[in-house]
């Protein structure tokens, strides 16, 4: 290569690097010029930060001046061939070793390997297949724990780490025991600020959870998500949902489980929407078709279960909704960076959520201790909160476009704890506040609804609300059997379509 080449190139790799790529660069190579050959670092970047190119920048700087050679391990078909694109744009050799790479009799011609983990240590703990001059392997999305099988061929090589969290998929495995040191990038604010990443819009739907199970995984069992998720009640939650944040926009709606994803399918197509539903079980084709309508689809609905959450890079997307809970906090971040693309004028995007997992994890963007993480993973796991205290804490907001509907009103506030304590004090019963709850709603409608038949489909928009209130009700006289919510339910939407008669 000749000297104006190579010029050339490191201009054209420079031109690909934002000034906190260059500087974590920095740091990544200070680390590798003072430690062992045989070291273990750990490097976070948030989602949409640009890993691939910060790596593959790497790799063309490590090739050209340690003159050794450079594999990349991914746990997905499509990370390979993501990751060897950005490669032989900064001007790296690169070979994918897939299934089909049955040895490598070319592996001179070559200076970086990408491969999948269970690929390459099939090939690997074949004897006569043997990766000659390696001296830094990098692991994409290395919180996942299928890379730690390989740890043991490369134990005299330089491991890079990459991942937006740090924190381990198994909590008896946790991340400080294969990494020596954690590197921390730029957090979520300020690729925001830095106009980087687009600002998450989030609303949140208020979600009874407490009838899910914790699997052996420590998340939510597919069962118990399914049990919930496939119910007529929150088909109908999701369809309002989407339906007062989303619609007409370009939407990923992530789900736990093959059936409710197929469920939503079949609720979305029914109300009329452009949809599309996508689980591992798709052919490489219809995948590639799928992946396609959605790009093209300007108000595109995309209903899947967990195989977007990597891999998958669509700026276009307008809203996520999470309709499922997690206790994973990679997954959490992992679906709402699926947004986080800065697209053509565009930098915010909707959050739908469906599964108190802003509650349960925070907003997207505040500040993680990511070392404080890493260090001490158990005691942040054991620290999150549960779902009986979320629900109990749950705020309910009106929607923007339901609360116009009843601008005649004064006040649309009714706060069921306070209303709770005065009726107590002044010595009535307690179901004196579920009367006055009532009223409170019967008034708004009458206020702004022309005649009864209006005012008994208002009814239906505040079902959230009368949900909210039944729950802080419960929760103050400490019944929280199911069967009086329900019953309380039903009694409340009754008493209120009767308080119409005669006032129009």
């Amino acid at each position: 290569m000749s000297v104006e080449t190579q010029v050339q190139v490191e201009q054209e790799s420079k031109k690909r690097l934002y000034d906190y790529q260059i500087a974590d660069l920095r740091r990544i190579f200070d680390v590798m010029d003072e430690a062992p050959a045989d070291y273990n670092l750990l490097y976070q970047l948030p989602t949409g930060g640009g890993k691939t190119v910060i790596f593959s920048e790497i790799v063309r700087r490590y090739i050209k001046e340690k003159n050794q050679k450079v594999v990349i391990l991914t746990h997905r078909i499509e990370l390979c061939k993501q990751t060897s694109r950005v490669l032989s744009g900064f001007n790296v050799k690169n070979k994918i070793i897939n299934s089909k790479v049955k040895e490598l009799p070319d592996q001179d011609d070559y200076q970086c390997f990408v491969a999948m983990v269970e690929t390459l240590n099939n090939r690997l703990s074949e004897n006569d297949f043997e990766l000659k001059n390696v001296g830094l392997v990098i692991i994409d999305e290395a919180h996942y724990n299928s890379f730690r099988k390989l740890f043991k061929f490369f134990d005299q090589c330089f491991i890079l780490g990459v991942t937006a969290t740090p924190l381990s998929s198994n909590i008896k495995l946790p991340m400080k025991d294969n990494y020596d040191k954690l590197i921390v990038g730029d957090d979520i604010s300020t690729l925001i600020k830095n106009g980087f990443l687009a600002k998450a819009e989030t609303v949140s739907f208020d979600v009874g959870l407490t009838s899910l199970k914790v699997g052996i995984n420590g998340d939510y069992t597919v069962k118990s998500s399914e049990a919930l998720y496939t119910n007529s009640f929150m088909q109908t939650k999701l369809l309002t949902a989407f339906e007062e944040t989303s619609k007409g926009k370009k939407t990923l709606i992530f789900n736990n489980g093959i059936h409710t994803s197929k469920e939503v399918y079949y609720t979305f197509k029914r109300a009329g929407y452009n949809v599309k539903h996508l689980d591992n079980t798709a052919s490489k084709e219809e995948r590639k078709e799928t992946l396609l309508w959605f790009k093209k689809t300007p108000d595109a609905v995309l209903t899947s279960v967990s195989i977007l959450t990597t891999g998958f890079d669509e700026p276009s997307v307008e809203s996520i909704i999470l309709n499922r809970a997690t206790r994973s906090l990679t997954l959490y971040f992992q679906m709402i960076g699926r947004g986080s693309r800065i697209y053509k004028n565009r930098d915010t995007f909707q959050v739908v959520d469906l599964g108190n997992n802003i509650a349960r994890f925070g907003p997207w963007d505040q500040p993680v201790d990511w070392q404080h993480i890493f260090k001490y993973p158990d005691f942040y796991l054991e620290n999150i909160v549960d779902d009986d205290t979320l629900e109990r804490d749950f705020v309910y907001e009106m929607p923007d476009a339901l609360r116009k509907k009843f601008k005649k009103s004064e006040s649309l506030d009714f706060d069921v704890k306070a209303e709770y304590k005065k009726v107590l004090n002044s010595g009535k019963k307690s179901f004196t506040v579920i009367e006055r709850s009532i009223e409170q709603h019967s008034q708004i409608c009458i206020e702004n609804c022309e005649d009864v038949f209006e005012a008994r489909e208002r009814i239906k928009e505040l079902q959230d609300e009368i949900g909210y209130r039944i729950k802080q009700y419960c929760y103050c006289i400490m019944n929280s059997t199911q069967n009086y919510k329900d019953w309380l339910f039903e009694e409340y939407n009754r008493r209120l379509r009767l308080s119409f008669n005669g006032k129009f």
